[in-house]
Order: C-alpha cells, then structure tokens, then sequence
C-alpha cells in the first residue's frame, strides 16, 4: 500500500487540542482537509514528522513539544510600548490584537497583556508558544 513519502503532497484532516482537551483548531470544522507538502515547512515541524509512513484512511494521534510546535516563549518577544506611539483613537483593552511591523517591514501581530497608565505590554509570541499541543491526524489523499 502507497505510504507517505517526504515530498508527497497530502490532504489530512486534524484535530488540534491542548493538555487540557481544549480544542484550538480542526480541519472538520472547515469542512475540508488540509493539503499541503510533506518535508517542505508549511506546516509544524513535528506534524510534518509524523506523516512519512502513514496510509490513507490511516489516523494517528501524536504529542507534540513547543521545541516541535511554536517554540518556548520568547521573554524578548514581550515588550512594554508607550501608548504615545498608538493612533489617539486606539482603543487600549486587554487581550486586545496588535498589528505591527519589525524594522524589516515584515508584519506582526501581538496581544496586549496589560494596560497602564502611560504603556501597554504586548506579547509577540506565538499564542501557542510554549505549549503542548496533541493532534488527531487523518490521512485522506497521497497525490
């Protein structure tokens, strides 16, 4: 039987939970797979690991680390910002988003951790940062 090969493009479904059976994300609820490039980055590292070998109609269910994931958080990645530097009518909440750019011009997005008086600090991590993350994999197609 045709088993998954780095190179191989795939559709999977997938659950996505956390430790404590919280769900973050699900192909099912979309309606439809994910299709993508085995061994080519687009998805987790870890996630990618766990296909080659799989079949279709096969489903596996793997714990990922945040070092196969996100990564752990970035204490570097959190920052206090004066609100000077926000529109005046930027509406300052906790949990808020954030759009921003790095000195390259490549965009970010953070959350507001907390609101002060003067600053806010944001949190650039990915939200799933430092997180163990546990997957539900279904192999639906080897193209």
């Amino acid at each position: 039987m045709l088993q998954v090969e780095n190179g191989n493009t795939v559709s999977v479904h997938y659950r996505g939970t956390l430790n404590d059976g919280t769900e973050f994300d699900s192909s099912h609820g979309r309606g439809e797979p994910v299709t993508f490039e085995v061994g080519s980055g687009q998805m987790i590292s870890g996630f990618d690991d766990a296909l080659p070998g799989m079949e279709i109609g096969e489903t596996k269910n793997i714990t990922l680390t945040p070092d196969q994931a996100y990564g752990d958080v970035n204490p570097e990645a959190i920052a206090e910002v004066p609100k000077s530097r926000f529109p005046e009518d930027f509406q300052f909440r906790e949990l808020g988003i954030v759009e921003a750019q790095r000195s390259s011009g490549e965009p970010m997005v953070g959350v507001i951790n907390e609101v002060k008086d003067d600053t806010v600090t944001i949190d650039f991590n990915h939200p799933m940062a430092g997180k163990d993350l546990n997957f539900e994999i279904e192999l639906v197609s080897i193209d």
